[in-house]
């Protein structure tokens, strides 16, 4: 009979109890469900897409220009150069998925690692930092972002990470009230009066119980960096052709919107469904991690 037989871990029932309640809690929200569908839809799409067209983002048949969708094998009509929209579509969601994934995990990561730092220490290391954060948040971000771009060669791990470096802040923040909230516990207390060391409290006690928070502003920054990322490429700044996004499809269809408004209607509805379904999958999280959801 193992050890784990004779001593059992009473927290792992317990954690799955918890994970149940909060799948349950997630499941009652059926805007967070339907987010999470769409979600799912677009990046199969995305993934398996391109490999079930007929042409490439890159193949062009001038014959084919301007062409409507449901034209043919062009269910997304074509471009100005007779490229296939679809193809086009599959590939650019590729590019700003990944953008926006990326993005979300890099920057929570700087905002968490500071936030918890600045939250546990608080005194004058935690108001050295966030002083650092307002500094941050004292440029409109839109105008740092831009000003980053400008001065940098444009391609997606570049445009990754100056989204990152700008989007950051308000997790910080987030983490640094959650931890401050935290640190005086009893858990606490019994950590530090057993000798553990200050990052072992921060990372393996104080984190884990404020990691509901951190999930759902994740969450929303992927939303966020997606716009972000459509923002500076439609402004010439992010993601050049002939590599696709959604961003630089738009920039692209602005001089046609009389002539052929669907090459921006279809970037434009792809961009509103995958920001709108991370918004409705955050609202999700926030509900199903709060436990007084159980009493409404």
């Amino acid at each position: 009979m193992s050890a784990a037989t004779l001593h059992p871990s009473p927290a792992t029932p317990q954690f799955r109890w918890w994970q149940n309640r909060t799948l349950r809690r997630f499941a009652r929200h059926k805007l967070a469900v339907l987010g999470l569908i769409m979600i799912t839809v677009m990046i199969f799409a995305c993934v398996v897409g391109p490999y079930l067209l007929p042409y490439d983002e890159l193949f062009i048949d001038l014959r084919a220009r301007f062409a409507p969708p449901m034209t043919g094998s062009h269910i997304f009509g074509t471009d100005p150069l007779g490229r296939d929209i679809a193809a086009r579509l599959f590939n650019a969601g590729r590019i700003s998925l990944l953008v926006g994934f990326f993005a979300m995990v890099l920057s929570t990561l700087i905002g968490t690692i500071i936030g918890v730092v600045a939250g546990y220490y608080g005194g004058r290391i935690g108001a050295i930092l966030m002083r650092f954060v307002d500094a941050f948040l004292s440029f409109p971000s839109i105008f740092l972002l831009l000003a980053l771009a400008a001065f940098v060669k444009p391609s997606p791990f570049m445009i990754t990470v100056i989204i990152a470096v700008t989007s950051w802040m308000e997790i910080a923040r987030l983490v640094e009230a959650e931890v401050r909230s935290l640190r005086e516990r009893d858990f606490v207390m019994a950590a530090r009066m057993l000798g553990l060391p200050n990052g072992w409290i921060m990372f393996r006690e104080l984190l884990p119980n404020a990691v509901g928070p951190i999930i759902v502003a994740a969450t929303l920054t992927v939303a966020r960096a997606i716009l972000l990322e459509a923002y500076i490429s439609f402004l010439g700044y992010g993601i050049q052709p002939p590599l696709p996004s959604w961003g630089n499809m738009l920039n692209g269809a602005q001089q046609y919107l009389d002539k052929a408004p669907w090459l921006a209607i279809v970037p434009g509805v792809a961009i509103t469904l995958a920001v709108t379904s991370f918004n409705f999958i955050g609202d999700g999280l926030r509900d199903a991690l709060d436990a007084r959801s159980d009493l409404n």
